[in-house]
């Protein structure tokens, strides 16, 4: 008996030590000590001492480096460059861009909540709340977007102007180029009050302030070129755009087939060394009214007149609208969102080598210039633009589902409708949450290249999920377009946000999961530098001291993964938050599996994993999960912990868990190694799929919040243009909603006591409530408000109707002067 309760002891002390993650070198003493001990006070059995001997013998052998780099780290490390897959230039730039951040947290799996939780949260300062308040809400009022979107397929003028004049395209310039100098918190609020109006304005707004020659002037550009360049475009002189994407090259960065070709030529009359540029591009965003183009092309020096390579690579520049060869101003017409969007090509464009932006010393650094500053940029557009149109969608859908009648009931109290509220709420609490933690973290200085990836594929993702079901609840409200519909044109533009920046099927399965597989793993990185390491000494010291913490870090992980999952992560460290801490410690749990289950997918597949895209597409799932969730917890403590908030930020957990197991449960089924799949189960699933997604239970409860005029539901909506004016459909849509509470019992009266009863005869409600009055059921008071209620209610579900001639932004004359009839028998 003695014997087993010793054996106990060892066992139980080395899951301890490899639980806490002790180093080799102690994990020996311990188990010297222990082993020391059985020996001196049990007299064990030799069939028992053997193997603990043997254990202790490989422990001592690992410890002495000379031996372990001799016998295993060598061998190993030529194995490993066989298995090294192969990498481009673009794929290690990209690679070495940004910072690791939370994500490396993730990855390691232990987080150290400290370093989320201790984040100042997003503010803004006076000025640029100012600026919100002011410039931004008059943008908003004088947006038509039946106009700019039907009539006109642009912006008007006077809308242009009031851009241009406010510095709208000069947000992230500094101030003293005459910019605003924002934060990229203050920049993200701008794009999502502008979303919440019209997908054309924001996006016209966002790409100035995104990707271009703007932040690569910030960045990168010379002296010279700043002080030209950045006060015209803080300005409004010039309009920018950024050309990148073209017909034979879309987000294959490395087969860019635009060139430009070092050479001698005449420019403004004298003989220069400059480039000679062909090119051919498209879905350029403000391409037909950019003054300004910023081009990316691969450079060439065949005559090496630089004094360098022949041949460079990826390079930026900046090309005046003016130079001869450009043909430009055609637009694209993408999905009847008609922000300027269009073709550019140069054929035999000769330019000075000063349009290179950072000038010659920066030849060949465009693609690390452009995904660093992707890094950033995809935290910022398309995500606030995203979540400014959900925002929108769900204050009006939950407004709605509350004044819409039907069989004598709002129908918000169905069922269906509370479960898609309570989808609507819970997703767009994540990207908000997801947004204004992660730019909050630029503002404290960080890159995060790997939450970029996951905010632009995930948030998009959501917003896709709430225009539809936004379109569910509300039916023929939401198709029918006209100047009364406040969706239908969102709704219309959600492919486009999925679509730019990089497809989202690519980030999913490519991107997310492939960058931080290499970028934010503490190890992996560092045993492929060792491998590429020319000095042959440092290369196996190198690597023996990176895979041996590898090794380490692996059998802890699946360590920490079966003891949390047992013990569903009960007893795992997490902040002092005792309403949230449970949330916490699925993700200490799924952070352990995940880490783990990435390791052998490593080990197992190497450079096949690779092209496994849907196994790490799975895997980005999963991480992407998990570092969403995070983002809500801390979302929810920078918020002050509001505890009427509990129920979406339960929702939004629970989802977000639910997701990452089923992500791994698809990964281990569909992993090619069976043996090895099992193996994983036992570590990730020892009691099987635990977790379960929200119930239905929590979803009326989130339903409910949404349709009542609460704080939650004010929170949620914080930043989007909800004032109360004639024009904007969401002010009028929560002005109904406050008088519901008023007005729903008077109806129900009006029902219960009239028409049951057969007092009341009329068959609408505007005739009930006067019959209601003759018969004393109602004041002339209660009337009054009962019949305002009615009319907006009915101003705000009635929708659009046109004569046949109306259709269409130009009207052909001779149909014009038709009458109906002859216009129908012609067609």
């Amino acid at each position: 008996m003695s014997s087993v309760i010793w054996l106990i002891v060892f066992v139980g002390g080395l899951i301890w030590l490899t639980y806490q993650r002790a180093s080799l070198l102690l994990t020996t003493a311990c188990y010297t000590a222990a082993l020391l001990a059985f020996d001196w006070f049990d007299n064990p059995s030799l069939w028992l001492l053997v193997p603990l001997w043997t254990i202790w013998a490989g422990l001592l052998f690992l410890n002495i480096d000379l031996l372990r780099i001799r016998y295993l780290s060598r061998p190993f490390l030529r194995t490993y460059r066989r298995m090294l897959p192969s990498m481009s230039t673009t794929e290690s730039e990209a690679l070495a861009a940004g910072s690791v951040w939370w994500d490396g947290e993730l990855f390691s799996g232990s987080p150290q909540w400290d370093k989320l939780m201790s984040a100042a949260p997003p503010r803004l300062t006076a000025e640029e709340q100012a600026f919100i308040d002011g410039p931004c809400e008059e943008l908003c009022r004088m947006i038509d977007e039946w106009d700019i979107t039907h009539r006109r397929a642009d912006m008007p003028p006077e809308m242009w102007d009031f851009i241009k004049r406010n510095g709208f395209f000069a947000m992230i310039i500094g101030k003293q180029y005459g910019g605003l100098g924002f934060s990229a918190y203050a920049h993200s609020c701008v794009l999502i009050k502008l979303a919440s109006r019209s997908a054309t304005v924001s996006s016209t707004v966002s790409v100035p302030n995104s990707l271009g020659p703007g932040e690569l002037l910030s960045h990168y550009g010379t002296e010279a070129q700043k002080n030209h360049y950045l006060p015209r475009l803080a300005r409004g002189e010039e309009i920018p755009c950024f050309a990148l994407t073209g017909p034979r090259a879309g987000s294959d960065a490395a087969s860019l087939p635009d060139t430009g070709v070092i050479r001698k030529g005449m420019y403004n009359g004298e003989e220069v060394i400059g480039i000679n540029l062909n090119f051919s591009k498209r879905y350029i965003t403000l391409a037909p009214v950019a003054t300004l183009i910023g081009l990316a092309f691969k450079l060439y020096d065949p005559e090496k007149l630089l004094g360098g390579a022949s041949e460079y690579g990826i390079t930026c520049a900046l090309i005046p609208r003016s130079t001869p060869g450009i043909r430009i101003g055609r637009r694209h017409f993408p999905l009847n969102t008609p922000f300027q969007n269009g073709p550019i090509h140069g054929k035999d464009i000769f330019v000075p080598l000063d349009c290179i932006i950072g000038g010659v010393k920066m030849a060949g650094q465009g693609w690390r210039m452009l995904v660093e500053q992707l890094s950033v940029g995809r935290c910022i557009s398309l995500p606030s633009n995203a979540t400014g149109a959900s925002k929108a969608a769900t204050y009006a859908s939950g407004a709605y589902s509350r004044i819409r009648r039907q069989f004598n009931v709002s129908i918000g109290q169905f069922e269906g409708i509370q479960e898609v509220l309570a989808r609507m709420a819970g997703m767009t609490y994540i990207m908000d949450a997801a947004r204004s933690v992660t730019v909050a973290a630029i503002d404290a200085g960080e890159r995060p290249a790997v939450p970029s990836t996951i905010l632009k594929y995930h948030v998009t993702e959501f917003g896709r999920k709430v225009a539809n079901d936004a379109m569910d609840v509300q039916g023929g409200k939401g198709i029918c377009l006209g100047p009364k519909n406040y969706l239908g044109r969102s709704y219309q533009s959600v492919p486009i946000a999925i679509t730019v920046e990089g497809a989202n099927i690519l980030t999913r399965t490519l991107m997310i999961f492939g960058q931080g597989a290499i970028r934010c793993h503490p190890f992996v990185l560092k045993e492929m530098n060792a491998a590429r390491e020319k000095d042959k000494e440092k290369a196996v010291r190198d690597f023996d001291t990176a895979l041996f913490s590898h090794i380490g870090f692996t059998i802890s992980n699946a360590v920490r993964s079966l003891v949390m999952a047992l013990t569903l992560a009960r007893f795992s460290n997490t902040p002092d938050i005792p309403a949230t801490q449970r949330y916490f410690q699925h993700i200490n749990r799924f952070s352990a599996s995940f880490a783990f289950a990435t390791d052998v997918a490593m080990l197992t597949l190497g450079g096949y994993l690779k092209k496994k895209e849907t196994l790490s597409g799975r895997l980005g799932d999963a991480l992407s999960a998990m570092y969403l969730a995070s983002t809500v917890l801390k979302h929810y403590e920078d918020q002050g912990r509001q505890e009427a908030d509990l129920p979406l930020v339960e929702w939004a957990c629970r989802h977000l868990m639910y997701t990452a197991q089923d992500q791994l449960h698809g990964f281990l089924r569909n992993f090619p190694n069976r043996f090895m799949a099992n193996v994983m189960r036992f570590f990730i699933f020892p009691r099987g799929l635990t977790y379960f997604a929200p119930s239905d239970k929590l979803g009326a409860e989130v339903a409910e919040r949404m349709m009542t005029v609460t704080d939650t539901r004010a929170r949620l909506s914080d930043g989007i243009y909800k004032t109360i004016e004639p024009k904007n459909a969401l002010g009028l849509l929560q002005e109904a909603l406050a008088m519901s509470d008023t007005c729903e019992p008077l109806e129900r009266r009006i029902r219960v006591e009239g028409v049951k009863t057969g007092k009341i005869t009329a068959l609408d409600l505007p005739g009930q409530i006067d019959q209601a009055v003759s018969i004393g059921l109602l004041t002339t008071t209660e009337a009054s408000a009962l019949h305002e209620y009615d009319a907006k209610v009915m101003n705000l579900l009635n929708v659009d109707d046109f004569d046949p001639r109306e259709l269409g932004p130009h009207v052909d004359t001779t149909a014009a002067n038709m009458s109906l009839d002859e216009l129908l028998r012609s067609v």
